[in-house]
C-alpha cells in the first residue's frame, strides 16, 4: 500500500497567467525512485507547471495544493520549496556576467543545507561532478552560462541538481537546443543521479530524451489537462501518431 504522505504530489492544480487559465486542474503524484515524464504539443501547459510547482510570481495557482512528502508548499516562495527538496532546471537558463558557476554553486548549496559546506569538501564535490558531466575544472571560473553554448547550459543545470541533491527534480525541456551528443552526455549525468530517494519529472516535446532517461509512467498534457497516462509505450505511441488524436477530442484519464 502507497504511503501518501511520501512524494511531490499535485491536486487539482489549477493556475493563470497574465489572467489566463492555463492549467485546468492537474492530478499527480512523483514517487522517490521513479521517472515520470509529461509530454504535450506547444501551448498546453507544460513550462506553466514547472514554474507553477516552484513557485514563478507570474504564474498564479487559483486551486488545488502542492505537496512535498506531506507538507504543503503551495504558498513557499522558491526557496523555501528548494530548502524542502524541489528543484527545477530551466528549459532557458538565464546568464549572470560577474557571477563565477563555483560561487553561485557553493551560495545555492550552503543557502538549501542551511548551514556553510566546507570549501575544500564543496570543491571536492563540485570537480567529481563536473567529471561525471564531462565538464573540465575551469567551467567552475567561467561566468553563470556566460558565453555557454546550449549543450554547456544544460550540463550547468543539471550541475546544479547533482550539487544540490533535490528530492524531486523538475526538468524543462531540458533536451530542448541539444544536438545529439550533448544530450547523450546530460541524459547519462540524470540517469547517475537517479536512485531510490530522488523522483524525477521530465518535460519534453519528443520521445528522443525517453530513449536515454527511461520513464517509468507518461502523462500527455493537452489544454492544460492529463488526458491520458501510460507507460514508456504510451511515449513510442506519439512519436508516431502525434497529438492531434488529443487536441481535437479530449480523452479521459
Amino acid at each position: 500500500m502507497t504511503d501518501e504522505s511520501i512524494g511531490l504530489v499535485i491536486r487539482n492544480l489549477h493556475a493563470t497567467v497574465e489572467n489566463k487559465e492555463i492549467l485546468k486542474g492537474i492530478n499527480l503524484t512523483v514517487h522517490p525512485g521513479k521517472v515520470h515524464a509529461i509530454m504535450g504539443p506547444n501551448g498546453s501547459g507544460k513550462s506553466t507547471l514547472a514554474y507553477a510547482l516552484m513557485g514563478h510570481p507570474g504564474y498564479q495557482v487559483t486551486e488545488g495544493e502542492i505537496l512535498v512528502d506531506g507538507l504543503n508548499v503551495t504558498n513557499m516562495e522558491p526557496n523555501e520549496r528548494a530548502k524542502h527538496g524541489l528543484f527545477l532546471a530551466f528549459q532557458y537558463p538565464h546568464s549572470i556576467p560577474g557571477v563565477t558557476l563555483a560561487n553561485f554553486l557553493r551560495t545555492a548549496v550552503n543557502s538549501v543545507k542551511g548551514e556553510p559546506v566546507a570549501p575544500r569538501e564543496f570543491r571536492q564535490k563540485m570537480q567529481d561532478k563536473m567529471k561525471l558531466l564531462r565538464m573540465s575544472n575551469e567551467f567552475g571560473g567561467r561566468f553563470v552560462n556566460d558565453g555557454f553554448s546550449g549543450g554547456e547550459k544544460k550540463r550547468a543545470e543539471i550541475l546544479q541538481m547533482a550539487m544540490l541533491e533535490p528530492r524531486y527534480a523538475v526538468l524543462d525541456e531540458t533536451d530542448s537546443g541539444l544536438d545529439i551528443d550533448a544530450l547523450q552526455i546530460v541524459a547519462e549525468g540524470v540517469n547517475a543521479l537517479l536512485g531510490p530517494e530522488r523522483g524525477i519529472l521530465v518535460i519534453t516535446h519528443y520521445q528522443r530524451l525517453l530513449n536515454y532517461i527511461r520513464p517509468d509512467f507518461v502523462h500527455v498534457l493537452v489544454d492544460g489537462k492529463i488526458v491520458r497516462e501510460g507507460g514508456p509505450e504510451l511515449a513510442l505511441e506519439l512519436e508516431k501518431v502525434g497529438y492531434q488524436q488529443f487536441e481535437t477530442k479530449l480523452v479521459p484519464v
